[in-house]
């Protein structure tokens, strides 16, 4: 008895942020101290250091930080101006918060199809989108791509039709933060790029936060004053548009940026693990497939079975006390509120 207890496997997180507090907690804590002792819990000095150094690691000009991935991408969405009458193409098979801040600022979200293998938008089906937005009477204003599970969509082609259509490119990187396409990080491959640090993406921090980053300066200063009300430069009564309590405060700020430092060994401590299990698991799944001339940072390792195999696999792998999920079991467009 006690001997299968021994035997008996030890269930592990899904998500193991608490291994990262093991190895962190000493200067998480001390960058935390330091915010209670200066008192500036709202836009503090780390605020404007952590857009800075997210800024210089994507290579962008600008990072604007916000409450969270939703808010950047609402954000970058408002400060484009789009609303009523507008359509704005969004893959099907992602979370709902690509499509969700869409209907929030009055548009209206168009689904498009992705690729098979990158499970990522599909470049034919946003032109197919387009046309078929106009058919409904609706403007196509604008297309969001999703990195899914932390690999890049082919930015390349999307920028390609979107300029051929007129459409505002907002790269949703909420799961790709630190990924590559073609050497660039993400950040830098659309005009504006949001992404989201809830705890268990890639680079998160202790509770919500999010950034868009972006090198239009005027797009910048106007996200800095959406997400603080509208506020002009008068100071915080003084408001000259319509906005939003989006910030991202200085304890969030603070504990991103001891994160941060670790960042570049974490990527590459992800894409060990994930060459480990691809090399295990070939044989029985279909494995992840990074396009030519991109790096994932592998915010989930995604694999495909065969028809009847996949709750077969997933309950002899909880057996062994190793989790499984299932990325999206329902796709947007089958979901009540796009009905």
């Amino acid at each position: 008895m006690n001997q299968r207890a021994r035997l008996d496997p030890v269930p592990i997180p899904f998500i193991d942020v608490a291994a990262q507090r093991r190895r962190l907690g000493r200067s998480v804590d001390e960058a935390i101290a330091r915010v209670l002792g200066h008192c500036q819990f709202i836009l503090g000095p780390e605020v404007r250091a952590l857009e800075a150094e997210l800024a210089a690691f994507c290579g962008a000009r600008h990072a604007v930080t916000c409450a969270s991935g939703t808010d950047a991408l609402v954000l970058a969405l408002m400060a484009q101006g789009i609303g009523p009458g507008d359509a704005v193409i969004c893959p099907s098979f992602t979370f709902t918060a690509t499509a969700e801040v869409v209907a929030l600022v009055g548009a209206t979200p168009v689904f498009a199809d992705v690729e098979e293998v990158s499970f990522n938008l599909d470049p034919e089906s946003l032109q197919r989108a387009c046309a078929a937005a106009r058919e409904l009477g609706l403007r196509p204003r604008a297309v969001i791509p999703v990195d899914l599970f932390g690999q890049p969509a082919d930015h390349d082609r999307i920028a390609s039709i979107a300029a051929a259509q007129e459409l505002f490119v907002l790269d949703d990187a909420a799961q790709a933060f630190g990924a590559t396409y073609k050497n660039r990080r993400l950040g830098t491959l659309a005009p504006t790029t949001a992404t989201s640090f809830f705890p268990a993406k890639p680079l998160g921090c202790y509770g919500d936060g999010g950034a868009v980053l972006t090198d239009d300066e005027e797009l910048a200063q106007v996200m800095r004053s959406l997400r603080v009300h509208g506020e002009g430069g008068g100071g915080k009564y003084d408001c000259v548009r319509i906005g939003m309590n989006g910030r991202l405060d200085t304890i969030q700020a603070a504990v991103l940026m001891e994160k941060l430092k670790i960042f570049p060994e974490e990527i590459l401590a992800r894409e060990r693990i994930a060459r480990r299990y691809s090399a295990g698991l070939a044989d029985v799944a279909t494995v992840p497939k990074l396009a030519q001339g991109s790096t994932s940072v592998w915010a989930q390792y995604t694999i495909r079975l065969a028809p009847g195999r996949r709750d077969a696999l997933a309950a002899a792998l909880k057996s062994q006390g190793i989790p499984t999920a299932i990325h999206y079991p329902t796709p947007l467009h089958r979901q009540q509120p796009y009905q």
